[in-house]
């Protein structure tokens, strides 16, 4: 997910700016070939040295069977441009918790005209939420969210540089990133946060949190603030997420690095540093106007404590939050857990940067029932995914002996550790979705426009083939792999293309996407994955929703529903305008859906969801079915 600095440039496009990555001298030779030998995606599609080999669902007979057969009983919804939420008839969509709202009585409501101060701000919900989940407590419900970034032209709104002008300002901004983590009840239909609950709780980028794990104490974790290299302040740039068996919940940091500025214009930042995009210029944020931390001329290793998978327990408010170092530092997605039969736990995470890889966490011991499973993520091995052109995958273990690397370099320097065994440069790995009835995975390739064009920030080159089969990829796909022998430890897989986004109303040739896209379910830039307990995979988008040219009749963002064993994709949901669909979380009962609306009105151009004049702001929202039936 990277949403934008300002009205016309992304986190990424920023990122290009300030340390252009060179063109690739035979990207004329590659995109001719592509050329020449492209077909109609119902024929196969030629790219490279490889077929575009799309699986069972993608030509298989099955997609013309008669639409009563199938699992997707919804009427779908048509793609749309409307400043509100679109669902299928037979559905109802409520709020339950918007940015700004209070999560204690002693805070005020939400300011229209001065956006809140840092004080209103630590005490509700925080911007841009993102991954989340419900836990439940006994007979209470727990919803963690991830606060990913702000809206600077939002949140400062008030200003009229309509960025951050003082250190109330700069404060502010950090207070709204983190987590929000609050009690929320049904009443009357509707799921509300709960007052006062002594399980709300905020999360910011001043929050505690201990460094576990194999960089615990190493000398690139190490600061003046904080010599022993144990305890960082803070989380920022929450992106997805996940959960453990035993009750904890992860949160994701992505796009950490555009936080960080220097003071001194000559600053040389490290190639490591340049490696994650961290450089002398920040994305307007300001930390390190209030903040020295921030300001890599003088503390050069703090970033390398951001970047991680970071645990703790919704349902203990006092309880500790853990940078598990094990899991690697990357612009992490999400997190992927599953217990594997022989009790070990795997974790499929995804770096959502062009060109970076697609990685899984083996542990070390073993998951135990009821037993004590707090420090599982701490040790383990760090593997990172090889697709090769035959439709076969291999994990390659980055270890002391592949990549001449310490454990604890291999857990900071996670990206540098992958380009030394050669893992393959993918197209923006964002979710990753496991299927709770097979063992297959799926991972979201949203977009990369410099897909045979452009090496990544690492100089791995970024050829068109395998699992990333277009150049220039403004559309996005979703990969599946399935284990060998149905073992999610197992160290190689069988890989297909379960979905090609494209335009049929557009192109004829393979940008036209797969034969289960068509000009009443296209989409693009896949991002949010997850499974719902029936084995439906739930797809939601973050991409161009201008709807004109390449993108002409895609509409706003939206959420789709898949069936993994015939391909069937249906649109299930439109957001409103301008703004990211994003983050899962089902009611116990299974009769609520919950959706995060990030970033509406990014370009100013939404009043979601009170409409009129008012400050567009994100929300979680609940679907449910009219007739009170399960969901899934």
């Amino acid at each position: 997910m990277s949403a934008p600095i300002t009205d016309d440039i992304s986190f990424d496009e920023f990122d290009e700016i300030r340390s252009p990555k060179k063109e690739a001298t035979d990207f004329e030779k590659i995109s001719q070939t592509v050329l020449s030998r492209r077909s109609l995606l119902g024929k196969g599609v030629a790219f490279g040295a490889t077929a575009f080999v799309m699986g069972t669902t993608g030509l298989s007979p099955i997609m013309a069977r008669a639409e009563s057969s199938s699992r997707l009983k919804f009427e779908q919804v048509a793609a749309n441009d409307l400043d509100t939420i679109t669902v299928p008839k037979e559905f109802d969509w409520h709020i339950v918790s918007t940015w700004g709202e209070p999560l204690w009585s002693n805070s005020i409501p939400f300011d229209q005209t001065t956006r809140g101060t840092a004080a209103s701000q630590e005490l509700s919900v925080g911007d841009n939420n993102d991954g989340m989940a419900l836990f439940q407590d006994g007979d209470k419900n727990i919803l963690v969210s991830n606060n990913e970034y702000v809206n600077q032209s939002i949140i400062y709104g008030n200003r009229e540089s309509r960025k951050p002008e003082t250190a109330d300002d700069v404060n502010k901004g950090m207070a709204g990133h983190g987590m929000t983590v609050t009690e929320i009840a049904l009443h009357d239909g509707k799921w509300a946060i709960v007052v006062d609950s002594p399980y709300n709780r905020r999360i910011t980028a001043n929050t505690p949190i201990e460094i576990s794990g194999p960089a615990r104490g190493h000398a690139m974790m190490k600061t003046a603030a904080d010599p022993e290299g144990v305890l960082a302040l803070g989380t920022w740039n929450n992106c997805g997420n996940g959960r453990t068996p035993w009750g904890t919940y992860l949160t994701c940091e992505e796009n950490f690095n555009g936080y960080f500025s220097s003071s001194d214009e000559n600053y040389q930042p490290s190639a490591d540093l340049k490696r994650y995009g961290v450089g002398n210029k920040d994305w307007g944020y300001a930390w390190a106007t209030v903040d020295d931390r921030f300001d890599i001329s003088k503390n050069p290793t703090e970033p390398n404590r951001f970047g991680y998978v970071v645990e703790f327990d919704p349902s203990n408010p006092k309880s500790a939050l853990k940078k598990r170092t094990a899991l690697g530092r990357f612009k992490h997605e999400n997190a992927e857990l599953v217990v594997a039969d022989n009790g070990q736990v795997v974790v499929y995470l995804g770096d959502d940067e062009r060109g970076e890889f697609l990685y899984k966490f083996i542990s070390a011991a073993k998951f135990i029932e009821g037993g004590d499973n707090s420090s599982l993520l701490d040790d383990g091995t760090l593997y990172v995914a090889k697709f090769d052109d035959d439709m076969t995958g291999k994990w390659l273990p980055m270890t002391p002996e592949t990549t001449g690397m310490t454990r604890a370099e291999i857990s900071i320097l996670t990206r540098q550790a992958a380009s030394k065994v050669g893992a393959t440069t993918m197209d923006r790995p964002e979710w990753v979705a496991v299927n709770p009835n097979k063992t297959e995975a799926f991972v979201a390739l949203t977009n990369n426009k410099n897909r045979g064009k452009k090496p990544n920030a690492g100089g791995d080159e970024a050829p068109v083939g395998g699992p990333n089969p277009r150049a220039e990829n403004q559309y996005g796909q979703i990969v599946r792999w399935t284990p060998a022998n149905a073992d999610h430890t197992a160290d190689s897989f069988e890989w297909d293309l379960f979905v090609v986004a494209g335009n049929p109303a557009v192109h004829g040739d393979a940008y036209a996407g797969s034969k289960n896209i068509t000009a009443e379910n296209m989409f693009n830039s896949p991002d949010g994955l997850a499974f719902d307990a029936s084995g439906l995979l739930w797809i939601q988008t973050d991409g161009n929703y201008s709807n004109k040219k390449d993108f002409a009749g895609m509409g706003n963002n939206q959420m789709l529903l898949a069936d993994p064993e015939t391909g069937d994709i249906k649109r299930f949901m439109v957001g409103p305008k301008e703004c990211e669909v994003t983050g899962f979380a089902w009611s116990a009962d299974r009769k609520t859906v919950f959706v995060a609306i990030q970033h509406p009105g990014e370009k100013g151009n939404s009043h979601y969801p009170e409409g009129g004049t008012t400050v567009p702001r994100s929300t979680v929202i609940g679907i449910s079915r009219k007739d009170g039936d399960a969901i899934s």
